[in-house]
């Protein structure tokens, strides 16, 4: 299997935007969808407090579904049980579960009401998924695991260790799925896991779950796993603030993974049963945009072709520019030349503009026009006087790059909202355009 990572605890697309990219990521090679809805998902009763005021409907999860199904999609929701939870554990209602109580990150598995939420959360996301065969419980990195008191005073009585604690909590989990949903085969991160001993795995999970792994796997074919699924990335790994994914780091990520699947063979009864290729939109709950999923179309696309093709030939790079209607690829320099026709292209050109041009351009010209820097001074914008004579001299040049960017932002501004919601389209404009366009505005008004 080769699922395409949808991180919705930020940037959330429309669902008329997932309705074009789908077929797109099906004749690509993939064949599902991990999705991570966070407070994107319509919790109700008790949990509606977590929905994000831009949340999906019922009605939009069912045709998300059905996009899916009519491209040959499976769909895997990702709900996370331990670590992760700031969506949950921000909210005033739920702090007494955390770990450790200043920080929102992880929850604390001794409190009898975590699990209690953990099964609700899992089961208003697993009955609006009826026809999933897998779900995903995340459980990755669980920072301050065994630092509240709670954790250290069942450590002390039983003699056991953080690992202990960790499987605890997890076999849990795994037991309220397979007791409650007959069926349904479970996945989970395997970061934590790695930290833990083969006789502790195998008396806590034997092959419960399937692990993502790299050099870890005779460990677990030893703790009795019988199926390894993969993890990859197309963007969303290079920088919590990164705009623009860097191809080639993305396709040498899945070169190397190639070469795991080839070794693992050698590894028997252990089998490969798929892998993920995560896109993370924001590191956590708490940290900035990274990538647009638009401007991650061709990562993705590169990476998909390679998994399917088994590397990177000359015809996995056309097969690519064909599916995105480019004339060409430089790998190196991370562009696409041509016009491109994915969904979403505009926005992939515009973000390219933003970022190889628009501070560059504010800067240049409040930086080094010697007219600015003489006669317009904060000291004298401070104190509203100048030279008329001297300040006509910059002055159209500054209202032309003014206007100028202002019309490229109302059409940059006008692609996002199709495919995004007003917050998103907020947060990306006041992280990526304002800090410069501002300066630009500020000189304007105060010019005129």
């Amino acid at each position: 299997m080769r699922l395409v990572h949808l991180d919705l605890k930020g940037a959330a697309p429309r669902v008329s935007y997932l309705e074009q990219v789908f077929p797109l990521l099906s004749q690509l090679g993939a064949n599902g969808i991990l999705i991570e809805y966070e407070d994107m998902f319509p919790f109700k009763g008790e949990l509606e407090i977590l929905k994000s005021p831009y949340a999906y409907s019922e009605e939009d999860i069912e045709q998300i579904q059905q996009l899916a199904e009519l491209h040959k999609l499976e769909v895997v929701p990702l709900v996370q049980t331990f670590g992760h939870v700031e969506f949950i554990l921000k909210h005033e209602k739920y702090q007494h579960l955390r770990e450790v109580e200043r920080f929102p990150n992880s929850f604390n598995p001794h409190v009898p009401d975590t699990l209690a939420l953990v099964k609700s959360v899992l089961s208003q996301v697993i009955e609006k998924h009826r026809r999933s065969t897998w779900i995903h419980i995340g459980a990755d990195e669980v920072f301050h695991l065994g630092e509240g008191m709670d954790s250290k005073n069942w450590m002390s009585r039983n003699k056991g260790d953080t690992g202990t604690m960790y499987l605890k909590h997890i076999k849990e989990v795994l037991g309220f799925i397979a007791t409650q949903y007959w069926g349904l085969r479970a996945l989970m991160w395997d970061d934590m896991l790695r930290k833990i001993s083969v006789g502790a795995l195998r008396v806590a999970l034997v092959a419960r779950a399937c692990p993502t792994a790299g050099p870890f796997l005779a460990k677990y074919v030893e703790s009795g796993f019988e199926a390894v699924w993969f993890a990859s990335a197309f963007k969303g790994t290079t920088g919590p603030a990164q705009t623009w994914p860097p191809l080639s780091y993305h396709l040498k990520n899945h070169l190397s993974w190639l070469k795991v699947m080839q070794a693992l063979p050698r590894l028997a009864p252990l089998r490969f049963q798929g892998i993920v290729l995560t896109g993370w939109q924001r590191y956590d709950h708490y940290s900035v945009l990274c990538e647009l999923l638009p401007v991650g179309i061709p990562s993705l696309a590169v990476c998909l072709q390679t998994l399917v093709n088994g590397g990177f030939m000359e015809e996995t790079k056309r097969k690519v520019l064909d599916v995105l209607g480019f004339q060409s690829m430089q790998l190196e320099q991370s562009t696409c030349e041509g016009r491109g026709a994915f969904p979403g292209v505009e926005i992939y050109h515009m973000v390219e503009q933003v970022n190889g041009h628009l501070k560059e351009s504010i800067l240049k010209a409040l930086e080094e026009e010697s007219a600015i820097k003489g006669w317009f001074s904060p000291y004298h914008r401070k104190r509203q006087f100048g030279n008329p004579r001297n300040m006509e001299s910059f002055g159209s040049k500054v209202l032309k790059l003014h206007e100028d960017w202002e019309s490229f932002i109302h059409d940059l501004r006008a692609h996002l909202e199709r495919v995004y919601f007003p917050d998103t389209v907020e947060e990306w404009m006041e992280e990526n355009i304002n800090p410069y366009l501002d300066q630009l505005r500020d000189l304007v008004r105060d010019y005129q």
